[in-house]
C-alpha cells in the first residue's frame, strides 16, 4: 500500500509508556517533513509532533516534555515515544507528511490510556 502504516498502540494505565512506529515506503520519511497526529472520538484531528528533514522538532503544548518524535533514516521509520501517558491522550494516532497528499493517510493505531 502507498499509505503509511502505524503500529505500537495499545491499552496502558495512566503514567505508562508506549512507542509508536510509522513505516513508509522508499525514502519518504527520510526526505520529507513528517508528523504525528491524533484524533479522539468526536474531536478534530490534531497535530501532536513534527520533525523536519533536518531533524528540528516541535510539539503540541499538551504533549511537550512527555512525547518525543524521531526517525530512523536507514529503516525509513518514524517513531513517537510517549511517556507519562494521560487519559486525555486516548486517540487514534496517525503519521503523515504535512506536504504530502491525503492519499498517504493510513489506518492509524489506537492508544487507550485508562485505569
Amino acid at each position: 500500500q502507498v499509505q503509511f502504516v502505524e503500529s505500537g498502540g495499545g491499552l496502558v494505565q495512566p503514567g505508562g509508556s508506549l512507542r509508536l512506529s510509522c513505516a513508509g515506503s522508499g525514502n519518504t520519511i527520510r526526505f520529507y517533513n513528517m508528523a504525528w497526529y491524533r484524533q479522539a472520538p468526536g474531536k478534530q484531528r490534531e497535530l501532536v509532533a513534527a520533525i523536519t528533514r533536518g531533524g528540528s522538532t516541535n510539539y503540541a503544548d499538551s504533549v511537550r516534555g512527555r512525547f518525543t518524535i524521531s526517525r530512523d533514516n536507514v529503516k525509513n521509520t518514524l517513531y513517537l515515544q510517549m511517556n507519562s501517558l494521560k487519559p486525555e491522550d486516548t486517540a487514534v494516532y496517525y503519521c503523515n507528511g504535512p506536504t504530502l497528499g491525503s492519499g498517504y493517510w493510513g489506518q492509524g493505531t489506537q492508544v487507550t490510556v485508562s485505569s
